[in-house]
């Protein structure tokens, strides 16, 4: 935003990283992948890079309502004096915050998830694919807290999903229904509570009862956590754990390869 700044252009959509699509090694391929779909896309975007701060989201689900304010200020100020007017995340908790919480304290965006906007993309044929990347595989879909009960997000990932050439399973317990991955309200970052096992052990065997050979996930928290799940459920080997984004850019890269 800054080398756009300087010489007095302003992008079409920031795109909001998050402190996982930064920090974490994992996280940071779905941040490639959805980059690099929006260049395919011919979308004009740009990122804050080192001006961008956490969304102080871990510190007001822990109950630290002071440092979410700090935080969330110094973001705002960063944000307006850009004059951002459209963003878009790929993790469900700065979105959810970014659109929900942000305008109490004086940042009003239009705030997209990284789903809807591949939906849209879709739709407007400004992004294709051909098919043959995922054929004869089994997908299933886990709704992040965030995204599906915070804000009732349950049918756009789904329908981006349906783009692929890959069958479509459903968990038991799907859509409002569905079981938080444990990291959530900052769990992720202390030590887990007495119990008999982990949260995220306890959805995925829900993945593991649907025999898919993926489970697609909007959320690098989700990925991350079931990243572990299916290491203990010992299907490391024959589930693999994929981004949303990820999926579309394997599937266009296909696509491109074919016609090549």
């Amino acid at each position: 935003m800054a080398e756009l700044a300087a010489q007095g252009r302003q992008p079409e959509i920031l795109f909001w990283v998050g402190c996982a699509g930064s920090f974490d090694m994992r996280a940071q391929k779905i941040t490639a992948s959805f980059a690099r779909i929006l260049l395919a896309a011919g979308i004009d975007f740009a990122i804050l890079g080192s001006e961008e701060s956490c969304t102080g989201d871990p510190a007001k689900r822990a109950g630290n309502e002071f440092v979410y304010q700090m935080s969330a200020l110094a973001n705002i100020e960063v944000l307006n004096g850009y004059g951002v007017k459209k963003i878009v995340t790929t993790c469900p908790h700065c979105f959810n915050i970014l659109k929900n919480e942000y305008p109490e304290l004086g940042g009003n965006y239009e705030v997209l998830h990284h789903s809807q906007l591949l939906q849209q993309l879709l739709e407007a044929g400004r992004i294709t694919i051909e098919g043959g990347a995922f054929e004869g595989k089994t997908i299933t879909y886990h709704d992040s807290c965030y995204l599906g009960r915070g804000n009732g997000v349950y049918e756009v990932p789904r329908a981006v999903l349906a783009s692929l050439d890959a069958s479509l399973v459903e968990m038991e317990r799907n859509r409002r229904h569905a079981v938080c991955c444990g990291a959530g309200g900052g769990q992720i970052f202390k030590e887990a509570e007495k119990g008999t096992h982990e949260v995220y052990e306890e959805r995925t065997k829900d993945i593991t009862a649907t025999g898919c050979d993926i489970v697609a996930t909007p959320c690098p928290f989700c990925m991350l956590m079931f990243r572990d799940g299916v290491k203990s459920a010992d299907k490391e080997d024959a589930i693999a754990v994929k981004d949303l984004s990820e999926l579309i850019w394997e599937a266009m890269q296909k696509g491109s390869s074919s016609s090549a």
